[in-house]
């Protein structure tokens, strides 16, 4: 069990303030914008569908993986984790639950596009709730598997912040809850383009969402498998903690890949953002 600590010594003064800051534009950016999408869909009734309550999942997830940045940023600032071992568990598992129910609810809306836009029938309610469901469920499953012991939560290199321990070897199952839903994603958008393409009623980006799994999750899988394969110890602290670095941003990203990106979520959005201007329309 990870105990409350100050900054290790490898991290001096100016770095970990850069790294707080770096945390907390992370944060309030991804908080910000993921909650202008979760609130537009409380607003605006044309929101409520089957395919954007996968969006309004993913949203929610993302949420939880900015909040659980201002966390470490706050930490950071303050230059030492003080919410001692119990802290840094619930923390750990704060975010892997978030992380995972990130991923996997990428592909879940890969999975709903090809159904939505490449099958004779649209996607029901009574598909699209379980699957959220199940991106949940799984999701907190496998984060609470550490708690009971298969794997552990630590502290990350600069020490105020708590993750899976990827260091050892129990952990290194855990690649395949990236590289599934990687493969649902990539596979989903690949039959969308050879289905759909031709026809020109493709109305979303088939390469993108992809590209920032991999660029987004990637860096900590492969963290993930090196751990797997030699002592990780090898990686100087420093570059251990870029991965984070890159995972916190994936929230912003997903918010305007997914929400600002598609016309009706962006209109309600707009519609809260200015409810006076909607009712004159």
């Amino acid at each position: 069990m990870a105990e409350s600590r100050a900054l290790p010594a490898s991290f001096g003064e100016l770095e970990v303030l850069t790294v707080g800051t770096v945390l907390l534009v992370e944060a309030l950016a991804g908080l910000s914008l993921n909650g202008l999408t979760i609130f537009s869909f409380c607003k605006t009734p044309e929101l409520r569908t089957p395919i954007h309550l996968l969006v309004l999942s993913l949203a929610l997830a993302d949420s939880g993986i900015s909040l659980n940045a201002l966390i470490a940023a706050i930490s950071s600032l303050f230059r030492r984790w003080p919410y001692g071992s119990e802290g840094c568990q619930a923390h750990g598992f704060q975010g892997f639950a978030t992380a995972l129910a990130s991923i996997c609810g990428t592909a879940a809306i890969a999975w709903g596009r090809y159904h939505h836009y490449c099958t004779r029938s649209q996607l029901a309610w009574n598909t699209a709730v379980p699957l959220v469901l199940f991106v949940w469920l799984s999701s907190v499953f496998w984060a609470a598997l550490p708690l009971m012991g298969w794997g552990h939560y630590d502290y990350e290199p600069l020490g105020t912040c708590c993750t899976l321990d990827y260091s050892k070897a129990s952990s290194s199952p855990r690649l395949f809850n990236f590289l599934v839903p990687l493969f649902i994603t990539l596979t989903s958008y690949r039959l969308m383009e050879q289905k759909c393409g031709r026809s020109g009623h493709l109305q979303v980006n088939t390469t993108l969402p992809g590209q920032m799994l991999l660029l987004g999750w990637g860096p900590y899988a492969l963290l993930y498998l090196y751990a797997a394969i030699t002592d990780v110890n090898s990686i100087s602290p420093k570059m251990q903690m870029v991965p984070a670095l890159i995972a916190k941003t994936v929230p912003t990203i997903n918010a305007i890949n997914y929400a600002l990106h598609n016309g009706m979520v962006y209109r309600g959005i707009w519609q809260c953002l200015s409810p006076q201007r909607s009712k004159q329309n």
